[in-house]
């Protein structure tokens, strides 16, 4: 396919995994020149994501160099130590001021320290950051009272509630709770990486209401593993279909490629192995649309 005609089918994306900065982790651009870039795509919006703090406060102080770029910009808080685990105080203002995502544990939980611990390659911050897990469950195994309140939380707001890299087993009592208190928007992002899940598990995730988002950064081949080719994830998007298939960046870090470059490389992929034009824009475009909330 053209360049051109690649970028016809993607005009309009939305990215719900944008890593720009600032943050402790080192990054290529912030979020106004990461929306700057979208523009050449016409990308309607991207979720700007960090491990470490609440981006609303970010995109807030942005706002001038915001105003008039065509690509919007959402913020929202992950749920690791450094804003205090599992907090629904630190949820409640995220949300509030604007937030449109709540990140289950990422960095902190147990399934990344176990992934990073092997040798996973997570890159080192620019200052010195103290990590220490953060748990869903309590030791009688039940989802700790937090959990609930910030679930609620996002119930009322109607905000998106990501898996962050939980282990499969919480994500599914997480996504349970969520499911009964009324939570309409669920994520798991890149199940195969961190987190170890697979197509079944998945699938399961879905029936509970779920959308199962995969990264470009892992089948670009400008920075993907050989293991995973795109023919891994055309398999992923007939396994649990595209109607409940996500695809987004996770890009960001320094030396890495723009999202933009990358969603056209993967596109193109996908659709040179057979994928429709319209179930690509179902994946970049449809779903993540709903997810944010942008047609609301």
């Amino acid at each position: 396919m053209t360049r051109p005609a690649i970028e016809r089918v993607l005009h309009g994306l939305v990215d719900l995994h944008c890593h720009s900065g600032p943050n402790p982790l080192p990054r290529r651009f912030d979020h106004v020149e990461a929306a700057r870039d979208g523009e050449r795509l016409g990308m309607r919006a991207f979720l700007a994501k960090s491990h470490h703090h609440n981006t609303v406060m970010d995109l807030l102080a942005m706002a001038d160099r915001l105003a008039g770029v065509s690509t919007a910009v959402y913020g929202g808080i992950a749920l690791n130590a450094q804003v205090g685990g599992i907090n629904p105080y630190a949820v409640e203002m995220s949300l509030r001021m604007g937030g449109r995502c709540v990140w289950f544990p990422t960095i902190s939980s147990s399934a990344h320290i176990d992934h990073h611990n092997a040798g996973g390659g997570f890159p080192k911050p620019t200052v010195p950051l103290t990590m220490t897990q953060v748990d869903v469950r309590g030791p009688d195994g039940a989802l700790i009272p937090e959990v609930g309140r910030v679930i609620e939380i996002i119930a009322e707001t109607g905000a998106l509630l990501s898996a962050g890299h939980m282990a499969p087993d919480d994500i599914r009592e997480v996504f349970t709770t969520a499911r009964e208190a009324g939570v309409r928007r669920m994520v798991v992002g890149h199940p195969n990486f961190v987190i170890g899940s697979d197509p079944a598990q998945c699938r399961e995730f879905v029936e509970l209401g779920a959308y199962i988002e995969h990264e470009t950064s892992m089948y670009d081949p400008e920075v993907a593993q050989k293991k995973w080719g795109p023919e891994v994830l055309m398999d992923w998007i007939e396994q649990v279909g595209p109607e409940h298939t996500v695809l987004a960046s996770d890009l960001g870090q320094a030396g890495r490629p723009f999202p933009v470059d990358s969603f056209i490389r993967v596109g193109s992929a996908l659709l040179d192995l057979g994928l429709p034009e319209k179930d690509l824009q179902q994946i970049v475009r449809v779903n993540p649309s709903y997810l944010l909330g942008l047609d609301d």
